[in-house]
């Protein structure tokens, strides 16, 4: 691949091979069979999507996004199986738990390309694919007949993209570029009877929560409520201790919080990546990036501060940031429904918002993910089909990124691989009931320890009203009652009269990693 670093864009051109347009005749695809718009965004907690009615999103509302759910269904009990971004997505491909998909961790080797995965099943079914945005499976993308994706995590300003061909430095705000993109190449398909899968994957809102220059006084003034459990002292769960988490005491004060020293000063303290956002900026940029902060911080260096005003202070910021950029993501969700309706596609086109896992937002004094705890175990998603899913619909029951796969291949009426272990859960949004057999527990697996953050690796099962996980490396067990503790603050584990459900739900774990094929020596 070259490494050719130049300003603007870098579309390539996409031409129908031969092959496929005889499988499009042979098939009898058309229009008749729904196009998909995967939109996906990087740690958008479900707390800051206002369709779920959590205070943050009441005071910060996301409109275009609720209006997928209220057109179409709300997710309640919606998660993934690795709450961390790259094994979220090859789950989300292929259909099946990391350990199957051999992509474990962010730091492994690359994404096997060469296995079944959801884009190559619909191209060999006669649908022309796309990927635009994150990738962050180290691997070149397989199975997409167009592929640009941002270097690495990507960054927030003049963003490189990655194609076939070459990497180019783009210039913008890359929000608004993946959306422009993304329009410019449902335009620019050559034949548009042939149904389309394309995935819009966003790089908000990873941290460092760099908003668009638009946005950058959007939150100055709101004071967002501080979680219950902000200053938690994480009494009887060991892995909770060990964490390197949390807002207060483990952000960095230049890189996260953006926290400018001085009148005159373009320093930024405590930051081993300045790199991140201020590398990217043009000069101009970086000029009116300091200016948008400084006032703010000096007001916060202008007098002594007590532990509590600054723990809070920092708070504030980082939730002042985080919604400014959830704002851009909105937007560009408004922005692709628009398209949809101007271009008559949303008719039969499938419309999916989720994102790679949940986000903690404060609570337990965290941000980032990676736990089987509720905040980031939980995945937000809205669906939109017109026809199909009755406006307003709740989906209670439990669903996993798993299932995403075999789901859109059901919608599309393509046969489900049975090596895949996710289930379609296409009745469930259609009928807008559970049915009785659906299932009723979940398989959850976290492997990368030691690693950033030092949350250790662990699994665990969750069932409707309780949770078990175990950090198997510390052989430390944690359960939780999610009817009388919502908030996983009391570990039962051990606990007088809890025998009888730590029996069942270690039996139901058991069962769990058989079905699901978990090799014994990943589990020690």
């Amino acid at each position: 691949m070259k490494n050719k670093l130049s300003w603007g864009i870098a579309l390539l051109p996409f031409v129908p091979s031969v092959w496929m347009q005889g499988q499009e005749q042979k098939q009898g695809i058309g229009n008749g069979h729904p196009n998909i718009i995967f939109i996906m965004s990087d740690d958008h907690a479900q707390q800051a999507m206002s369709i779920y009615g959590h205070p943050i999103g009441k005071i910060a509302p996301t409109p275009h996004i609720d209006r997928i759910g209220h057109e179409g269904a709300v997710f309640q009990n919606n998660y993934c199986c690795n709450s961390i971004s790259g094994p979220s997505r090859a789950a989300i491909l292929t259909g099946k738990h990391s350990h199957k998909n051999g992509f474990m961790r962010n730091g492994n080797k690359g994404f096997d390309g060469s296995q079944q995965t959801l884009p190559k099943i619909l191209q060999a079914n006669g649908y022309e694919t796309a990927i635009i945005g994150k990738w962050h499976l180290v691997s070149k993308p397989t199975g997409f007949d167009h592929w640009m994706i941002l270097n690495d995590q990507g960054d927030y300003y003049n963003p490189y993209f990655i194609t076939e061909g070459d990497t180019v430095r783009h210039k913008g705000y890359v929000t608004d570029l993946i959306t422009q993109y993304c329009e410019d190449w449902m335009s620019g398909r050559e034949d548009k009877n042939k149904p389309f899968f394309l995935m819009m994957h966003h790089k908000a809102v990873h941290r460092n929560w760099v908003p668009a220059e638009r946005h950058y006084h959007l939150y100055e003034h709101t004071q967002f409520p501080l979680p219950d459990n902000y200053y938690d002292a994480y009494e009887g769960r060991y892995a909770a201790q060990m964490q390197k988490m949390n807002i207060y005491r483990d952000m960095y004060e230049g890189h996260d919080l953006k926290m400018v020293a001085g009148m005159n000063s373009d320093s930024l303290l405590f930051d081993p990546w300045p790199h991140a956002f201020l590398g990217t900026m043009e000069p101009d940029e970086r000029r009116r990036f300091m200016d948008a902060y400084r006032e703010r911080n000096n007001e916060f260096y202008s007098k002594q501060r007590t532990f509590k005003e600054v723990a809070e202070w920092k708070y504030q910021r980082y939730l002042q940031d985080y919604m400014a950029c959830v704002a851009s993501v909105d937007e560009s969700v408004g922005e692709i429904s628009d398209y949809l309706k101007r271009t008559g596609l949303d008719k039969n086109t499938i419309v999916v918002y989720t994102t790679d896992q949940g986000f903690y937002l404060g609570e337990h004094g965290w941000f980032d993910k990676r736990f089987m705890y509720e905040e980031s175990f939980g995945m937000p998603m809205v669906m939109s089909w017109p026809g199909h899913i009755k406006p307003g619909t709740q989906v209670t029951g439990l669903t996993q990124n798993i299932d995403f796969a075999p789901t859109f291949l059901d919608m599309c009426g393509i046969e489900i691989p049975e090596d895949m272990q996710g289930v379609s859960f296409r009745r469930l949004v259609e009928r807008g009931i559970t049915p009785r057999n659906w299932r009723k527990s979940l398989y959850y697996h976290y492997y990368e320890f030691p690693g950033f953050h030092s949350v250790r690796a662990h699994y665990g099962v969750k069932m409707e009203r309780y949770k078990l996980m175990h950090f198997y490396v510390d052989d430390k067990w944690e359960l939780y009652d999610l009817e009388e503790d919502p908030a996983e603050m009391h570990n039962l584990y051990g606990e007088k009269g809890m025998e009888k459900v730590v029996a069942e739900l270690k039996a139901e774990l058991t069962r769990l990693q058989e079905e699901y094929d978990v090799p014994e020596s990943l589990c020690k």
